[in-house]
């Protein structure tokens, strides 16, 4: 019996086994083909009901097989997993062109979409039209049949090629370790973070400390370690993942992408990817895009050369370095730092334990949102670190299921991000509540402490859980415009404007505790978080607007010329640079979210989310972060209505206006 198969309400974990998913996926995708089969033989003609809401209630077993299988593929993979996504993967795209490309189905929903004026839809049914009629047009259904095969052969490859991409990615982020034995090796390294990779030698059967490019070891040992020749180490391993002459090499991988997302772009009647991408997007156009961008650039990089100069006179004068190199901003950016505010961050992590943490996220979510978390062990989960959760509403009305998993693993590709098990949806009358999941590294209790998080890592787990309860409160018909379905760079606007909580007096009495004796975090030191919030951000801001131009650039010209990586990526980074460059470092041969995540053409939606953030905090901070009237109409328009209607028609229902970018300026002290 496959319990892939089966009809399951929560994931079956412990029962699946790896030999389950090839025939489970085969089985899904020949369901889903007879579902569609269905609606293209019915012989009356085509409705809103019987074409385009069936077309979306389509596939629903092969869409919760492959949420668990993917979702694996990143958090607890192996080998066997990796071979199996090289497979179905190609199987799963050409599925999806068998759809768009269909043309009897076309047909059907051309016809409804042509007689929408005479329908009286709803917005949300216009949406949902809308959307998936775009879903063929731009997909190819009106190209030719050359044209349409020559579509299926682009998407196989590139759905293969960013697999692999993601693959060497990992491989080289486990093929390196740091191996010190010297004790003078660790100084200026908090006790934790020694702890930590002793931990870690230890597993390994190793005296000493191993330090890794995971985060919760690789960040540590950048921003403290005082030997300067091991902190370039490290950071020259870091910056070449996929940029070695090896077999896990990259920088034809991206080349062959880029290419091919063009050509793909080109077959569809658009200039390049970018235009393709944006045209469904608040943005709308690359123009539009680079504008955004420049506008800022000028705003933060008078702020980023001078926070850069001193930053250099600093290190001049602490050490005698004549040239800061990338492998020093973070030391002697937390060395003046504290200096500065008299603010340690590892004075602050005792504060920031993690189950506390947790509970104030929860207790915040309450307050906003009337939602309580409770934790159960009769959800079957993938790993034993993962946290399962049933979430319901003050009126004891379920809500949602909810997983978290917090700590690095072998298996477990970097970074944090948030996804979903089963979507929300209203069907047969019957409300079906989400199955949601946030996935993080932290740094793991050891045998004397538990896991202590760094503030940084406490406005992580705040941005997830928010894109959480995006996926969480969703409360719409259709799962294709449920919860975090929405235009891309509206999708950051919960996450962000949650992490605005984390530097608040009010918020942080919640949870900030210490671990030992649970006294509440000194008002002192909440001053100075905020106070510090906007240190250096001219070079954060700098930082984050070079990704979203280097996506840009790859993106929104035509790459068939590009010979290297190495030399495109430098001409991109030059309005933006600081750092001398590292001949052994390229960024873009591990920039997963563009080249491996959904983030192509798209990264930019960072800033941009962080423009509606600051706008939408601001209101908050008029009427009070905790003030039911401003929560419930975030609530009711942002966050319950996922893709339904435009984002700035929900946006500006709950702002009363468009959002300008002042607030956020203000925020990061740039004006």
């Amino acid at each position: 019996m496959n319990p892939l198969l089966q009809e399951f309400n929560t994931a079956p974990f412990s029962k699946i086994e790896t030999s389950h998913y090839k025939p489970a996926i085969k089985k899904a995708i020949e369901i889903a083909k007879e579902e569609i089969q269905t609606i293209v033989e019915n012989s009356e003609s085509p409705t809103f009901e019987n074409t385009t809401v069936a077309l979306d209630f389509t596939g629903e077993k092969l869409n919760r097989i492959t949420s668990i299988f993917f979702n694996l593929n990143s958090a607890e993979t192996n080998d066997k997993i990796q071979k199996i996504a090289q497979e179905v993967s190609p199987w799963l795209s050409e599925f999806r062109n068998d759809i768009t490309l269909n043309e009897a189905l076309f047909k059907k929903v051309k016809e409804v979409f042509n007689s929408k004026e005479k329908l009286a839809l709803t917005p949300e049914q216009e949406m949902l039209l809308e959307k998936q009629y775009k879903g063929f047009a731009r997909n190819g259904a009106n190209l030719n049949e050359e044209d349409k095969s020559e579509l299926r052969k682009i998407d196989t490859q590139l759905s293969k090629l960013s697999l692999q991409f993601g693959e060497n990615v990992l491989a080289e982020t486990n093929a390196f370790e740091m191996h010190l034995t010297n004790e003078k090796d660790v100084s200026g390294l908090p006790e934790s973070a020694k702890e930590a990779a002793k931990q870690l030698a230890n597993e390994k059967g190793k005296k000493g400390w191993i330090f890794t490019l995971d985060y919760p070891s690789y960040i540590p040992f950048m921003t403290y370690a005082d030997n300067r020749e091991l902190r370039k180490k490290l950071a020259i391993a870091a910056g070449k993942k996929g940029f070695q002459k090896n077999k896990n090499n990259n920088e034809q991988i991206v080349l062959d992408i880029v290419r091919l997302r063009h050509k793909r772009a080109n077959l569809l009647g658009y200039k390049t990817h970018a235009h393709f991408v944006l045209e469904e997007r608040m943005a709308e156009t690359p123009e539009k895009v680079i504008d955004f961008s420049n506008e800022l650039l000028e705003k933060a990089k008078p702020a980023a050369k001078k926070e850069f100069k001193n930053l250099e006179k600093y290190a001049k004068k602490l050490d005698g370095i004549d040239q800061l190199q990338k492998w020093d901003g973070a030391y002697y950016s937390e060395k003046l730092k504290k200096e500065i505010f008299d603010l340690d961050q590892e004075i602050l992590k005792p504060y920031f334990k993690l189950e506390n943490v947790i509970d104030g996220v929860f207790e915040i979510a309450n307050r906003l949102y009337d939602l309580k978390f409770e934790e159960v062990a009769n959800i079957d989960k993938y790993h034993e670190d993962v946290k399962t959760y049933n979430v319901t509403d003050t009126n004891g009305n379920f809500i949602a299921v909810f997983y978290a998993d917090f700590h690095p693993r072998k298996g477990k590709r970097n970074g944090a991000w948030m996804t979903s098990y089963k979507p929300q949806q209203i069907k047969n009358g019957i409300n079906e509540r989400p199955h949601v999941s946030i996935v993080c590294n932290f740094t793991k209790p050891t045998p004397t402490k538990p896991s202590l998080l760094t503030f940084n890592e406490v406005t992580t787990l705040f941005h997830e859980f928010g894109h959480a309860l995006h996926g969480m409160l969703a409360n719409t018909t259709y799962n294709s415009l449920s919860g975090t379905s929405v235009s891309w760079d509206f999708v950051e606007l919960p996450s962000q404007v949650l992490e605005n909580w984390c530097y608040e007096k009010e918020a942080l009495e919640l949870f900030a505790k210490h671990y030992k004796t649970g006294e509440i975090i000194p008002m002192k030191y909440v001053e100075k978080i905020k106070e510090s919030a906007s240190f250096h951000e001219g070079m954060q801001t700098l930082r984050q607007l070079s990704f979203g131009l280097l996506d840009m650039s790859w993106h929104s010209q035509n790459p068939s010329e590009i010979k290297s990586v190495k030399d495109f990526e430098n001409e991109a980074f030059t309005d933006t640079k600081l750092y001398p460059d590292v001949a052994e470092n390229v960024m873009s041969t591990a920039f997963s979210h563009i080249f491996q995540g959904g983030y192509s053409a798209g990264y930019y939606s960072y800033k941009w989310a962080e423009v509606l953030d600051a706008d939408a905090f601001e209101y908050f901070l008029e009427k009070g972060i905790f003030n039911k009237e401003v929560a419930s109409k975030f609530k009711e328009n942002v966050l319950s209505k996922g893709g339904t209607e435009k984002p700035m028609i929900l946006y500006k229902r709950f702002r009363g206006k468009e959002p300008k970018p002042e607030a956020l300026l203000k925020r990061a002290g740039l004006i």
